[in-house]
């Protein structure tokens, strides 16, 4: 409980009408969580209108609304407060009710189209190795200390934000490492939060279903970096051409880290295997069980955070040593007529070329790549025949499936990726049911080939038609190749 003084600290209102010496038990802005006490926000969201639900929420026990547009009934025992931007507010509003939690830790973004969830998750498990307790947000799991919690979105809204950091701070985690979307910096999700640090991995073609154009896209990551303060570390991948656009005019600590070009940290490849990859940082040998150059990357990027925090060189290198990859991203089984089944969370069309160049690089010999993808419903169109399209080229056989069909007909997913194929031939398949789609990959393989199933990852479940049926990538292709 704050007073709503307390909270309105920072807050830019245009007008207020009503006590603001009140008791506030609650912040919501989806009115049926608004209980007795609670202040409501309103504002006008992507698909729906927070502003008709403001009577309901009175109702319901709201003693205050902040909103965009006062409503034409004013009840005399409830306070309004008017902003020019709710989201906006909303953010600081949380904040403080939550007091500021994001100032009592250290808290550390990573956003990028790739690569995300893998450096978020390595730096909380590697400071746990150091011994700190940490904290994750994560579009995989939630985590404070070694409480695990369910993970809904790659950034949680901002209130849910500040409550899981005021949680942290409370059980005396030192370090949270979160994952920012384009999409949460757009809504203002991450807006008043105080960041010690920001990494940009990378961007390519997604989520324009949501930005409309690339050039938003690239603006909404950008604006991350845009609100940072001197005291933070900017922490770019000077591998990709639109790292310099990060920095621009960002406060902050400008750093680099990168594979290929010069930069302020690096690190060189010596052996590939699919088992791992033998690396160098600074003229010392590490093994890792990373594969690929787009996880190499992602570690050296968990390796330079690891640094600019104050860590020492051989220490962090000795933890890295240790870390193993998060779940569905090229996480590998392999059954007893050495067939190698690779799972990877890869759904654009950069990151499914990053992961099949990867596999080329390290087969030998004769060994065929039969790679089983989709493309998710009611998202971005344009990136389906991309997709197909590298897959096709990349691979020995292909097999098209569902992927989250969600609303869409799954038939109408495969024609939007079979039109980036117009020289297809009998190496590629469409099986519309996924499960059916790994089966026969598992029966096209012989000795020494490699499986790949990309799009779903570390995801249980598929989405049709609003149900969420069971269904985990890895476990079905351990069925079908016979391992226990």
């Amino acid at each position: 409980m704050i007073e709503l003084n307390n909270i309105l600290t920072g807050v830019s209102y245009i007008q207020l009408i009503g006590e603001i010496d009140l008791t506030i038990n609650s912040v919501e802005f989806d009115s049926r969580k608004v209980s007795v006490g609670s202040l409501f926000v309103a504002f006008r969201g992507t698909q729906v209108d927070g502003h008709n639900y403001i009577d309901n929420a009175v109702k319901k026990g709201a003693v205050a609304v902040v909103c965009e547009e006062l409503p034409q009934h004013i009840n005399e025992k409830v306070t309004y407060v008017k902003v020019n931007d709710a989201k906006k507010e909303l953010a600081g509003i949380a904040s403080n009710f939550f007091k500021k939690p994001s100032e009592n830790i250290t808290l550390i973004g990573i956003t990028g189209t790739n690569g995300k969830t893998t450096i978020a998750t390595l730096l909380y498990q590697l400071f746990k190795l150091f011994g700190h307790k940490s904290g994750l947000l994560s579009t995989v799991e939630n985590y404070i200390d070694d409480k695990r919690i369910e993970a809904t979105h790659t950034t949680p809204d901002t209130v849910q934000i500040n409550s899981l950091l005021r949680q942290m701070v409370n059980e005396g985690c030192e370090y949270c490492f979160i994952e920012v979307s384009s999409h949460a910096v757009d809504q203002k999700r991450i807006h008043a939060l105080a960041f010690d640090g920001a990494v940009f991995t990378n961007i390519s073609h997604d989520h324009l279903d949501y930005h409309k154009t690339y050039k938003d896209y690239i603006a909404a990551k950008k604006a991350f970096f845009d609100e940072l303060g001197h005291e933070a570390f900017a922490l770019v991948n000077y591998d990709d051409k639109n790292a310099m656009v990060m920095l621009q005019n960002t406060k902050a600590q400008k750093k680099s880290f990168a594979l290929k070009t010069m930069a302020d940290f690096k690190c060189k490849i010596l052996e590939h295997h699919f088992d791992g990859t033998m690396l160098q940082f600074d003229n010392i040998d590490v093994w890792s069980s990373f594969i690929g150059d787009f996880n190499v990357s992602n570690l050296l990027a968990v390796y330079a955070i690891a640094i600019l925090l104050g860590k020492e060189k051989n220490y962090v290198l000795t933890e890295i040593s240790k870390l193993r990859p998060v779940r569905g991203r090229f996480e590998t089984v392999r059954n007893n007529k050495s067939i190698t089944g690779i799972v990877d969370y890869a759904h654009t069309p950069d990151a499914l070329n990053n992961v099949l160049q990867t596999i080329k690089g390290i087969r030998k010999g004769a060994q065929q790549i039969i790679t089983v993808v989709g493309a998710g419903g009611n998202r971005d169109k344009d990136k389906r025949p991309l997709m197909a399209r590298y897959a096709y080229d990349l691979s020995d056989r292909l097999i098209l499936t569902s992927d989250n069909p969600r609303d869409e007909d799954p038939l109408e997913i495969l024609k939007d990726m079979e039109a980036g194929i117009s020289d297809r031939n009998s190496k590629l398949l469409s099986i519309v049911d996924r499960k059916q789609a790994i089966k026969t990959a598992c029966m096209l393989a012989g000795k020494g080939d490699i499986i790949l199933v990309a799009g779903k990852g570390h995801e249980t479940c598929q989405e049709i038609k609003g149900i969420k049926y069971p269904f985990d990538d890895i476990e079905i292709l351990k069925e079908y190749l016979n391992i226990n």
